[in-house]
C-alpha cells in the first residue's frame, strides 16, 4: 500500500535535494527512495498526464513538452534554437524516441584509441566498459529494452526501406535495442504503432521517468515532489558543503530549502548555468568550478538526417519512430574513412508538420546560413509526404574547450537568473565525418529507389553531453568517476553533463546507468556517515 505523500518543511534539511527528473534525475529518485532516502525533487516545469495531456499534435506537444525559455547562441555551427530539451516531470525522456544503446568498449577509451586530435581535447573515461556492464543490465530491466529484456517488434516501411538500400549496397541493417515495450510490461502497456513517438507516450509503451520512476518512488513515501519549481542557485556552509537549494516557485516566490545533500540533474545547458549562477566566497567563479571547466566541453553529438523521396508510397510515418539502426560505421576507423569515432543510422520520421520545417530547415531551427523550403518545392514536398522515407546521422563529436555554455552578462529569465549562452563550433572531424554519413546515405537510398534525397542539417540538440566532464584530476574535470564533485563532497551531477566523451551512440541509457550507480554509491556514502 503507498504511503502518503512526503512534504519536508523548508527549515528542516531533506536527505537529498534532485534538482531534475529526467533520465538522471528520474533514475537517482526511485533508487534513494527505494533505500528509504528522503528525497525532495525539484521540476522547473509542469507534471503532465499522458491520458489527459497528450495528444497526436507535433506543435500542441512542442509547445506544452519544450524548454523554451531564452538562450543566446553563437558559434558557426549552433542552431538558432540551441536545443530541443523538454520542462516538464520526466524531462526529456517524454519526448526522446526510445533509442537505448550501450557505449562501445573503445569510447570509453577515446584518447588512448585516437590519439591527439588537434583542436580537441580528448580524454579517457575513469570507468571502462565492464564497471558499466551491470548497470546497463539493471537500467534495461527498467526500462524494459526490447532486444535485452523484450522481443524485437517487427520492423515498420521506413525500416524495411532502410534494409533494401543497405542489403543492395553491402550494409547490414537490424532493429535497434529500443525502450518501447514490444509488450505489457512493468504495468505499462505494449506498443500500438501510433508514430508519434516524440510527442509523448499516451499508452506508456516508451519508457519515461515520468510514469515509471516517478510512481514508484512516489509509493514509497520518501519523494516530496515539487514541479514548477525552478533551481536558481545552490548554496554552501562555511565548510564549503552544499546546505540548500534556492529555487522559483510557479508564482515568482523565492524559497530555499536545506539539504544534507544536492543531485543536479537538469541537463547539459541548465546544470552548468546552475552551477556558474551558485557564486559564494568559497567558490567565486561558480561551485564546483576551481578547475574552470564547467560549462566547457560542450557536445551534442554530430547529427545530420537524409530523407528520400520514392514512387511509391512509403507511409514512414506509421509504427516506431527509431526503428532499426545500421551500425556498420560505428566502429573507429580513420585510415577508411578520414574521420576517427563512428556513427549510426537509425529511422526516423516526422509527421507533416515538422516535416515542412525540418526537413529542409531555415536558420531559427537550423544554422544561420539555412534558407527553409517556400512555395512550389515546398508544396511539392509536401504533397509526396507519403512516398517519404527518413534516417538520423548520429556520431561521435570532438570536445572542445571552447564549446561551452556561459552566463549572459546581462540578459536574466523572469526569475532574475542570468540566460545561458552556448557557443557551437564543428570540429573539423565532425565535417568530415558528417559529410561522409551524407554519401553513404544518398548511396543507400538510391539503391533503394529512391528519386531525390535531402540533405538535412542538424536540428536544435536533443543529445547535450559534457560541460561538466567527468575525470579523475580536479584539476581537468568536474566529478569523479560516481558524478561526485571533486570540491565538494555532498554535490553530484546526474546527467549527460559528465559524459568525458559523446561516444556515437544515443545517450539515455548511460545517462540512466550511471544514474543508478551514483544512487547505490549515494547509499553507500550515507551508510558508512560520509554525507
Amino acid at each position: 500500500m503507498a504511503r502518503a505523500p512526503l512534504r519536508v518543511p523548508y527549515d528542516e534539511p531533506a536527505d537529498v535535494v534532485v534538482i531534475g527528473t529526467g533520465a538522471g534525475g528520474g533514475n537517482v529518485i526511485r533508487e534513494l527512495c527505494l533505500k528509504g532516502v528522503k528525497v525532495v525533487a525539484l521540476e522547473a516545469g509542469p507534471r503532465l498526464d499522458p491520458d489527459k495531456d497528450f495528444e497526436e499534435d507535433e506543435w500542441a506537444m512542442f509547445y506544452k513538452l519544450s524548454w523554451l525559455d531564452p538562450v543566446v547562441t553563437e558559434g558557426n555551427d549552433a542552431t538558432g534554437m540551441a536545443t530541443w530539451i523538454c520542462k516538464t516531470v520526466g524531462g526529456t525522456t517524454t519526448h526522446w524516441a526510445g533509442a537505448a544503446l550501450r557505449f562501445q568498449p573503445h569510447e570509453f577509451r577515446a584518447r588512448t584509441t585516437y590519439g591527439d586530435i588537434p583542436g580537441a581535447d580528448l580524454r579517457d573515461w575513469p570507468i571502462d566498459y565492464s564497471d558499466l556492464l551491470p548497470f546497463y543490465e539493471e537500467a534495461e530491466k527498467v526500462m524494459g529494452v526490447a532486444g535485452r529484456v523484450l522481443p524485437l517488434p517487427p520492423g515498420n516501411t521506413n525500416y524495411l526501406v532502410m534494409k533494401r538500400g543497405a542489403e543492395r549496397i553491402g550494409l547490414h541493417a537490424r532493429p535497434g535495442y529500443i525502450a518501447i515495450n514490444t509488450e505489457p510490461y512493468d504495468g505499462r502497456g505494449a506498443c500500438t504503432q501510433r508514430g508519434y513517438c516524440f510527442q509523448g507516450c499516451r499508452n506508456q509503451a516508451k519508457w519515461s521517468s515520468l510514469y515509471e520512476a516517478i510512481p514508484k518512488a512516489e509509493a514509497t513515501g520518501w519523494l516530496d515532489l515539487r514541479s514548477n519549481c525552478q533551481a536558481l542557485s545552490i548554496t554552501v556552509d562555511s565548510n564549503g558543503l552544499v546546505d540548500g537549494v534556492i529555487y522559483a516557485q510557479s508564482d515568482g516566490q523565492l524559497v530555499r530549502q536545506k539539504t544534507r545533500a544536492v543531485v543536479v540533474a537538469c541537463n547539459s545547458i541548465q546544470t552548468p548555468r546552475l552551477l556558474l549562477n551558485s557564486v559564494s566566497g568559497k567558490f567565486p567563479n561558480g561551485l564546483a568550478n576551481g578547475s574552470g571547466t564547467v560549462g566547457r566541453y560542450y557536445m551534442r553529438h554530430v547529427t545530420a538526417s537524409s530523407y528520400a523521396l520514392f514512387p511509391k508510397p512509403v507511409h514512414a510515418y506509421k509504427g516506431i519512430t527509431m526503428m532499426g539502426l545500421i551500425d556498420d560505421f560505428a566502429s573507429n576507423d580513420p585510415s577508411g574513412r578520414g574521420f576517427v569515432g563512428g556513427f549510426h543510422f537509425e529511422t526516423i520520421m516526422l509527421g507533416p508538420s515538422f516535416t515542412s520545417v525540418f526537413v529542409q530547415p531555415g536558420p531559427l531551427t537550423s544554422t544561420k546560413d539555412r534558407r527553409a523550403l517556400w512555395g512550389k518545392e515546398l508544396a511539392e514536398l509536401m504533397e509526396q509526404y507519403t512516398h517519404m522515407a527518413g534516417l538520423w546521422i548520429v556520431g561521435e563529436d570532438m570536445p572542445q574547450p571552447d564549446n561551452r555554455v556561459t552566463l549572459h552578462p546581462y540578459q536574466k529569465d523572469q526569475f532574475g537568473m542570468p540566460i545561458p549562452v552556448v557557443t557551437y563550433n564543428d570540429h573539423p572531424n565532425d565535417q568530415a565525418m558528417r559529410q561522409f554519413a551524407w554519401e553513404k546515405a544518398r548511396e543507400l537510398y538510391t539503391a533503394a529507389g529512391a528519386y531525390k534525397v535531402f540533405d538535412t542539417p542538424p536540428y536544435p540538440a536533443t543529445h547535450n553531453l559534457g560541460t561538466c566532464r567527468m575525470g579523475t584530476d580536479p584539476n581537468e574535470s568536474v566529478v569523479n568517476e560516481y558524478g561526485q564533485a571533486h570540491e565538494v563532497k555532498n554535490l553530484f551531477i546526474a546527467d549527460g553533463s559528465v559524459f568525458t566523451t559523446s561516444a556515437a551512440e544515443n545517450p539515455t541509457l548511460t545517462i540512466s546507468a550511471l544514474a543508478i550507480r551514483q544512487a547505490r554509491h549515494i547509499i553507500e556514502l550515507m551508510m558508512e556517515d560520509e554525507l
